[in-house]
């Protein structure tokens, strides 16, 4: 599959790994529908230009991302292919940070920990049945290939660290989600991958202060320095491309090991 002439569906996309695989996919011809919860996705978009679509949109909310994935078909129909909704990229998430016991020895909050895992859990279950239901009506390709789902896991899934119970649960349901996806959609001709990155350039990491951004650069083994959201759309697009890459995790982190 190639990005040019096709329709893909990208979560999260109003900045960091979803702005930037969207802009790549723009720049090899393709086109995308950004959906996010934030306003900004719609100037995002309209920077883009004609390619691109905007949907405000909560990817735990069944009616938000049936409206998205019918946007991403509708605007695959309008290119030159025989496809509506090519592929997704499931960006979206929230990282959080909260120990079983405080100070005080006070227990977690479990509604927090429950909202951390219905965002990145259940969210990125969501957006794959749905997406796929979309794919599975698409004419075959070379292969009989008719979609590919892409991911978005984390480090943390293998190496969570103190207080990362949450978010590493989430994440590492994500990567559990994976071959089990793959195994069944095959027969629909829809390959499902995952990206874990490591630490990265994104409005995620903004609050953290300088010096605490310098040590995680420092732990990296190389390049010594932060992941360009750059960088995961460019691996996100050989995904697309590469018809054996499916059921796979691939972490992007430039060797670091959390501790």
């Amino acid at each position: 599959m190639q990005l040019k002439d096709n329709a893909f569906l990208i979560t999260g996309a109003a900045s960091g790994l979803g702005a930037a695989t969207a802009e790549r996919i723009v720049a090899a011809g393709g086109r995308v529908v950004l959906c996010d919860l934030s306003e900004a996705v719609e100037s995002h978009a309209a920077r883009l230009g004609e390619a691109a679509r905007a949907v405000r949109g909560d990817v735990t909310r069944e009616d938000d991302m049936q409206a998205a994935v019918e946007a991403a078909v509708a605007l695959g129909e309008k290119g030159e292919g025989e496809r509506g909704l090519a592929g997704v990229i499931h960006c979206a998430g929230v990282v959080s940070v909260a120990k079983l016991l405080d100070r005080e020895g006070n227990p977690a909050d479990l509604d927090a920990y429950a909202r951390t895992v219905q965002i990145n859990l259940v969210g990125t279950f969501n957006v794959m049945r749905l997406a796929a239901a979309a794919m599975s009506k698409n004419a075959p390709g070379e292969d009989g290939e008719r979609g590919v789902i892409i991911n978005t896991a984390s480090v943390a899934a293998f190496d969570g660290q103190v207080g990362q119970c949450a978010y590493s649960a989430s994440k590492a349901g994500v990567v559990g989600m994976g071959l089990p996806a793959a195994r069944e959609l095959s027969r629909h001709g829809i390959r499902v991958m995952a990206i874990a990155p490591g630490v990265f350039e994104t409005p995620m990491m903004s609050d953290i202060p300088e010096d605490a951004v310098a040590a995680l650069s420092a732990s990296i083994p190389f390049p010594k320095r932060l992941g360009k959201p750059d960088e995961y759309a460019r691996l996100a697009e050989q995904i697309v491309t590469n018809p054996m890459l499916n059921g796979e995790v691939i972490r992007l982190d430039g060797g670091i090991r959390m501790s």
